[in-house]
């Protein structure tokens, strides 16, 4: 029996045309999904929580695909990040399952993703904005895909829930200029690169 219980889903894109220079002859496009669901652990001390990561990935598993679809593609998508926001009665180790169970996920759908996953996580209040960093997925140190998404939700999570949530993009920043590793210098194929 699954210990995923989703009071909620949420999918979102933007689609960003300038960042107040010229507009931009391809629009970025960032996307995220995330899932509230109730937190098995909230309240007390759990030593192993392997059983809510198994079932938190088959979730992520199903996340994937809905996001990718709604950006345009597994083609489309060049930077990703995750983030998880646990409510007051849970622990910041409830929201790093997430580390492992929404990372996998992505990168299996994503084959040409080689960097980690970038994640923020936090403890907090319904309401919480988290800003959840995205790089490269195939190169960590490609400077231009660096950016961050802002996922909060006013009615979650509530003190016994925990929010999981996945980015992706289409590119790099609007009116990236900063230099740094090109993504047409990817060599190494380390992920690193």
């Amino acid at each position: 029996m699954s210990l995923i219980k989703i009071r909620k889903k949420l999918l979102t894109v933007e689609t960003v045309y300038h960042e107040g220079g010229p507009r931009a002859d391809v629009p970025l496009k960032l996307g995220a999904i995330a899932c509230i669901i109730d937190n098995p652990f909230a309240g007390r001390y759990v030593e192993d929580l392997s059983p809510l990561v198994r079932d938190a990935r088959e979730m992520a598993n199903e996340m994937v695909p809905e996001l990718v679809e709604a950006l345009g593609g597994k083609d489309r998508i060049e930077a990703y990040g995750k983030g998880a926001i646990v409510g007051l009665n849970g622990e910041l180790e409830h929201g790093a399952i997430w580390h492992e169970a929404g990372g996998w996920a992505m990168r299996a759908v994503l084959t040409e993703a080689r960097s980690i996953v970038p994640a923020a996580k936090v403890v907090a209040s319904a309401g919480f904005h988290l800003q959840i960093p995205l790089h490269h997925i195939r190169a960590a140190y490609v400077r231009s895909h660096f950016n961050t998404f802002d996922m909060g939700v006013v009615d979650a999570p509530r003190p016994d829930e925990l929010l999981y949530a996945l980015v992706m993009a289409t590119g790099s920043r609007i009116h990236e200029r900063l230099g740094g590793l090109r993504v047409e210098q990817i060599s190494v194929n380390d992920g690193q690169r």
